[in-house]
């Protein structure tokens, strides 16, 4: 029997699904366990050696999580605050949690602020499991700081990853509900303004890879973040 009727079919497959129109979809959520921590441990060593050889900022507002914030330039876009930089690109949620020890507990920040859980996701993490990972961050900070405010700010869209959109709102919803129970947690929506009138992200926020910010995206999440810094810094009782 001649094969050419079915590669025909795949071929006709393959067309129908280039030029439909159709969004692409993520894969279903792994249940495997997360990846390796030990990729980071380069990265880790680096923050350890900069810690004993530096004197850092005493009272700061601590970045921390993934490559949008190791990207950002923070003391710059925050010059009224002392500011701790700990971000290492392509984390995940446990590995920041994997890490804590060294990436979080040594600098008993005022504030602390976290973005991770976009590469969870697009590592086809599910929405429960970044919640969970997030609460387990939680729970760590709280065993030597039971009332520093922490700013979780919610995963971003980008268009590279926009098959994994509905599924990362998902986690921004529950990780939201989750803040909502807790004193001294804070849910920031820098997700929703990088959206233009299309519900689409808006290019002129992104990289060229879009899906890193640009200077122009991170002007955006630093006007949002500002204010509440400002009033959790001036007025310490006002942390929700």
């Amino acid at each position: 029997m001649s094969r050419l009727p079915v590669r025909f079919a795949l071929l006709l497959c393959c067309c129908v699904t280039l030029f439909s129109g159709a969004e692409p979809v993520a894969p279903p959520p792994n249940t495997a366990p997360p990846p390796d921590p030990t990729r980071f441990s380069d990265e880790i060593s680096r923050f350890i050696e900069w810690d004993r050889r530096n004197a850092f900022p005493k009272d700061a507002i601590l970045f921390v999580g993934s490559s949008s914030i190791r990207m950002w330039a923070t003391r710059e876009s925050f010059p009224h605050w002392p500011v701790i930089n700990r971000g290492f690109g392509g984390a995940h949620t446990s590995d920041v949690n994997h890490y804590f020890n060294n990436v979080v507990k040594p600098y008993n920040a005022k504030v602390i602020l976290l973005y991770a859980g976009d590469n969870d996701i697009a590592s086809n993490r599910s929405p429960e499991q970044v919640r969970d990972a997030f609460l387990a961050f939680v729970g760590r900070v709280r065993e030597t700081q039971p009332s520093v405010p922490i700013l979780y700010l919610c995963i971003k869209p980008s268009a590279s990853r926009w098959q994994y959109w509905p599924r990362m709102k998902e986690a921004n919803e529950l990780i939201r509900e989750a803040c909502e129970k807790q004193p001294h947690l804070t849910y920031v929506d820098v997700g929703t303004p990088m959206l233009g009138p299309d519900g689409r992200p808006r290019p002129e926020y992104y990289l060229p890879d879009r899906l890193h910010l640009s200077e122009a995206g991170y002007a955006v999440w630093t006007r949002i973040l500002t204010p509440i810094l400002d009033g959790l810094l001036t007025h310490p009782s006002a942390a929700p």
